[in-house]
């Protein structure tokens, strides 16, 4: 594929912003107003509407050409106009949209963008635990095309449909095609599709019509994080044995099931999906984030050794998609119906599933479609959000019959709800021995659960707890927000998911700290601090150490508390985490002991004035010193907010 025949003209810089009041500034892209909103206790939290406007050239193209102007990402709403013309509405914060611009171009053409994230009845989402960023928060570019090309109008989809499967040794490609043009054999036209390896190599090629099926000998399968092979798949459009148009995508031969005994399995192997729910959001940025901040999430959870990614709680960039295709993440993919179903909002769930699964079916990291999370919270409209769900699963089956679909009930939805037998498997969001008091209710929920119903597959969609690097104890416990307590209370929940292995997934919420402009928790209003990293990614919290020891072949060890620097009493504990089967502490030179086990490592060590520790395992090593005082450190307990909770 030569690649040249369709071509891009990004459109990010030098826009003006109309803010609220009507005051105006120049502004790149991506952008939103709300980069810092909420995090002051919420009062400067606008939701509404504001406007991006831009001075724009038509672009370079000939008679045999279509532009179409494409956005990435407008939150929430977006309507656009071309030269005072209303040419387009969007309703989904989350997802790519198009349109053909070419018959409206001009030489110099007024480009009016207004992003509406206002409260209404109709767009999803408008209650739930994160803030709702306005803005063009992604890409804006000109995509110019031949005449004749693939569709680029159903639902922001590329126009081709990958689907794999595999038989013995070999792997099958089935891929259609859809095109512009309406009888491809009238027109003398055809399609020829070609199967690449990663070094570039053909594989397999097939021209006729819009559907082939490209058989691979001894395929290479997408293996998780262990292998994460892709195939490349190139279709061209044909016309007098020319290219007139090219489309191309990566693809993963695999197979996948969910046994409720056994779990997740991947290629006809346990593979127990254990990971982390991501939030695309980063301190001071808000969601207009770069690849470069992708790229950077990426590698954090990659480090922490996850092999799967909730991206909660609505459509992420497709850039993070491939992220999780090239390095091999299982994908739970959901769209924003949360926490209150709007009988008004119904028509916009279905939207929004569409351009989630047509924009994102090809790739092979996402096993599941998330039809809600914690949509019973509210407790209203009971018998119209069943009825939406049951509508909801329809339609994934029709739009993709090869994935399940899944829900993340709410703590309180009890297992019994009519909502929890809906989707094909389910999950829960559970804070037990959090905003509940009794770690060991875990152990009973999921015994019970299994127990109740045998059949069916069950997850963990979310747990966690607070955790603030600047908030230490001696005594951890429940409610207290200190790196220590939530790190006592994930070595639990890590153990007890050991005990339930036929939990097909567990998440934890969440990889990083989040802005929710609706708590005031913690002495930092707007924030949710669950993260295992700190919402500028900078500060990696103990408990992002526990979960390497467990997840991660990279050999470490990691001395918790370094930042609880002054401890009061005559002896303290200090814990490494390692997944090093041996460790030794030592404390102003001296031996403290040795231990031999897994993971977690707790130590007694008698204080002196000034402890310079030190842990070893092997040729690794870590380090902190504290000290002794006389007096608790007052900064070091929490301070109360307005609420505990969003809710």
């Amino acid at each position: 594929m030569q690649g040249n025949i369709r071509r891009t003209q990004k459109l990010m810089d030098n826009w003006t912003f109309i803010g609220r009041t009507g005051e105006k500034c120049q502004v790149n892209l991506p952008h939103t107003w709300n980069a810092a909103d909420g995090q002051d206790g919420g009062n400067d939290y606008y939701r509404g509407t504001c406007v991006y406007e831009k001075t724009v050239a038509a672009p370079q193209f000939s008679a045999d050409e279509r532009v179409y102007l494409q956005f990435r990402g407008v939150n929430a709403s977006a309507r656009v106009l071309w030269n005072g013309k209303e040419i387009c509405t969007h309703h989904n914060g989350y997802a790519t949209f198009r349109m053909d611009v070419t018959d409206v171009l001009q030489d110099e053409n007024l480009l009016r963008v207004e992003a509406d994230n206002s409260v209404n009845q109709k767009v999803y989402p408008q209650k739930a635990d994160f803030t709702f960023y306005g803005g063009i928060y992604r890409e804006v570019e000109f995509l110019i095309v031949p005449k004749e090309h693939f569709d680029l109008d159903y639902y922001g989809g590329n126009g081709i449909r990958v689907t794999t499967e595999v038989k013995g040794s070999t792997g099958i490609v089935h891929v259609t095609a859809y095109t512009n043009v309406k009888n491809l054999a009238e027109a003398g036209m055809s399609i020829r599709f070609c199967l690449l390896d990663d070094e570039g190599k053909v594989v397999c090629e097939k021209n006729g019509g819009g559907e082939a099926a490209l058989e691979v000998p001894e395929a290479h399968l997408w293996n998780g994080i262990k292998d994460p092979y892709l195939y490349t798949l190139e279709a061209s459009l044909m016309k007098n044995d020319e290219a007139v148009d090219e489309v191309s995508c990566k693809c993963g031969i695999r197979t996948f099931f969910i046994d409720p005994d056994k779990g997740f399995f991947l290629n006809g192997k346990s593979y127990p999906l254990r990971g982390v729910s991501r939030h695309q959001d980063w301190k001071g940025i808000g969601n207009a984030i770069s690849y470069e901040h992708m790229e950077r999430d990426m590698e954090l959870i990659r480090e922490v050794g996850a092999n799967t990614i909730r991206l909660a709680h609505y459509q992420h960039d497709g850039h993070f998609y491939d992220l999780c295709d090239k390095y091999g993440m299982v994908v739970w993919a959901e769209i924003p119906y949360i926490s209150a179903h709007m009988p008004e909002g119904r028509e916009n769930t279905f939207f929004q599933m569409r351009e989630l699964i047509v924009q994102n079916y090809n790739h092979p990291c996402i096993v599941t479609w998330g039809i809600s999370n914690e949509i019973t919270i509210s407790g209203k409209h009971r018998a119209d959000m069943l009825d939406n769900h049951h509508a909801l699963q329809k339609l994934c089956k029709e739009l993709d019959p090869t994935r399940p679909t899944t829900l993340a009930c709410y703590a309180m939805c009890h297992p019994f709800h009519p909502v929890t037998k809906i989707s094909d498997v389910v999950a829960w969001n559970l804070y037990l021995g959090w905003y509940v008091p009794g770690l060991f209710l875990n152990d009973w929920f999921m015994k019970f659960y299994h127990w109740k119903y045998p059949k069916r597959a069950l997850g963990y969609s979310e747990y966690g707890a607070e955790g603030m690097p600047n908030l230490h104890s001696a005594h951890p416990r429940r409610g207290d927000h200190t790196e220590e307590y939530q790190a006592k209370y994930h070595e639990y929940m890590l153990e007890c998911f050991r005990r339930h292995p036929f939990l097909w997934s567990t998440y934890v919420w969440n990889m990083f700290d989040f802005a929710a402009d609706a708590r005031d928790q913690g002495g930092e209003p707007g924030m949710n601090h669950k993260g295992l990293i700190t919402f500028d990614r900078k500060i990696k919290k103990d408990s992002f150490y526990i979960y390497k020891a467990w997840w991660s072949e990279e050999p470490f060890v990691h001395l918790c508390g370094k930042r609880y620097e002054y401890r009061t009493g005559r002896t303290t504990e200090v814990t490494v985490y390692s997944n090093r089967n041996e460790v030794s502490l030592y404390n102003n030179g001296r031996l403290v002991g040795t231990k031999t086990g897994e993971h977690a490592f707790h130590f007694k060590v008698t204080l002196e004035a000034e402890n310079h520790l030190e842990a070893k395992s092997g040729t690794l090593t870590d380090t902190a010193v504290v000290y002794k005082t006389a007096q608790a450190r007052p900064e070091y307990k929490v301070t109360k907010g307005k609420s505990q909770n969003w809710v």
